[in-house]
């Protein structure tokens, strides 16, 4: 893709987030790409388990080509727990300068782990 001109490729970090709606013919220039002397370094986000590569009956853990996969490191991730998660909201208060009782970050911190700390940020 990159001798016809349709793709470029640039040093530097990659990031692709929901990784599973790449097609096969993304994973083929990834896979070229990464075996170039000009590799970027590719961070693949996903939080799906074995589900189908798009446009194929293939099913592959996060929907990526096991061809691809061999060559990946996978880093799990983990959910904040409320302690973390009220440590964060406390020091966003502080950098936006806000003002905020205990009983409201707890509270804060609750939101957050029902829904998601960036829901319980933007309700500061």
């Amino acid at each position: 893709m990159t001798d016809e001109g349709v793709a470029e490729l640039v040093l530097g970090v990659l990031f692709i987030d929901e990784v599973r709606m790449l097609d096969m013919e993304c994973f083929s220039y990834l896979n070229r790409a990464l075996e170039s002397s000009l590799s970027p370094i590719v961070i693949f986000a996903t939080n799906r388990g074995i589900c189908n590569v798009r446009g194929t009956d293939m099913a592959s853990p996060h929907g990526i080509p096991v061809d691809l996969l061999d060559w990946l490191v996978i880093i799990r991730t983990r959910t904040y727990d409320l302690e973390e998660m009220i440590k964060i909201l406390v020091i966003r208060a502080q950098v936006d300068e806000l003002g905020i009782d205990d009983d409201s970050l707890a509270y804060l911190g609750e939101i957050g782990q029902r829904t998601s700390l960036r829901h319980a940020v933007q309700l500061l």
